[in-house]
């Protein structure tokens, strides 16, 4: 049973975290183990990644978890963590806005106070159109508002991730977008693959409403600059993605394939050392000291 005065400071705070002069930084999580971990660690949230929910589960990206899979991911997430949790709701599980919706009210049974939700369907060029996205973000929007809380909208726009165009169309068509969701409902404006010190300025600059910055190199792209110039530049949240579960991923298939082919243990003595630091990470991801 959720309790929904707690669920509404949890998302009032999370809301409040957006307009603070203090970047939010997000380190996306995928299962309880790394999401106590992060809480342990001192982040101010939980942030989800789609793909590392999925991967863990064995399944692709875009949707290719059945949702009831997501759902019991989610709310095994929640159940473990006292921090605001906000997931990863790709383009919202559903054809439509009524098939949305009804996505919507079982991730809202979670407990979560917060979505991303992208304009784009696994990554097409094509972009929904913004009239059609915008509708979703109303109607997720007040279908929060009915159940007692302000639920925190990071509204994707794949403008640099999927879409086709020349450079500068595709900043101005990040703007225009990111401007009429926040118009119909949006706190957050995330705008995925870029990294750039120049772009990003423009985007914190003509997009009137708190901007989400990934870093996320596993993507092909370069690095944003550090978090305390983001924070300068006024950027108002940033977040890893997929990375880090990439990451995790790409260590172990080292560590497993130097033990198949060179029959030698290195990559696992650099993972693990110091080993006290391995203990400490396995004390706040299980919160045991066994």
């Amino acid at each position: 049973m959720i309790n929904q005065k707690e669920r509404k400071e949890k998302a009032d705070l999370f809301l409040k975290l957006h307009h603070d002069k203090e970047i939010l930084v997000l380190l996306n999580s995928w299962d309880p183990g790394s999401s106590k971990l992060i809480e342990a660690s001192g982040f101010k949230a939980i942030a989800t990644t789609s793909m590392g929910i999925s991967a863990s589960l064995g399944y692709p990206d875009c949707e290719v978890i059945p949702f009831d899979e997501m759902v019991g991911a989610i709310s095994r997430i929640t159940s473990k963590v006292k921090l605001p949790v906000t997931v990863d709701f790709e383009g919202g599980f559903g054809n439509n806005t009524e098939e949305i919706l009804k996505s919507a009210q079982r991730i809202f049974e979670t407990g979560i106070v917060g979505i991303n939700i992208e304009d784009s369907r696994s990554l097409d060029p094509q972009l929904l159109d913004e009239t059609e996205f915008c509708e979703r973000i109303s109607a997720i929007r007040d279908l929060s508002y009915s159940l007692g809380f302000h639920l925190v909208i990071n509204a994707r726009t794949d403008v640099f991730l999927a879409a086709s165009g020349s450079p500068n169309s595709r900043l101005d068509e990040a703007i225009r977008r990111g401007n009429i969701y926040k118009e119909a409902g949006a706190d957050c404006i995330f705008v995925p693959n870029v990294w750039e010190r120049g772009k990003i300025s423009v985007l914190v600059k003509e997009i009137n409403a708190p901007v989400n910055i990934l870093v996320n190199p596993t993507n092909g792209t370069g690095l944003p600059p550090h978090i305390k110039e983001l924070e300068n530049m006024g950027v108002s949240r940033v977040s890893t993605g997929s990375s880090v579960m990439k990451s995790t991923l790409a260590l172990a298939n080292k560590i497993a394939q130097e033990m198949l082919l060179k029959v030698t243990y290195n990559a696992l003595t650099d993972a693990v050392t110091p080993i006290e630091d391995t203990l400490l990470a396995y004390k706040m991801a299980t919160g045991t000291d066994e």
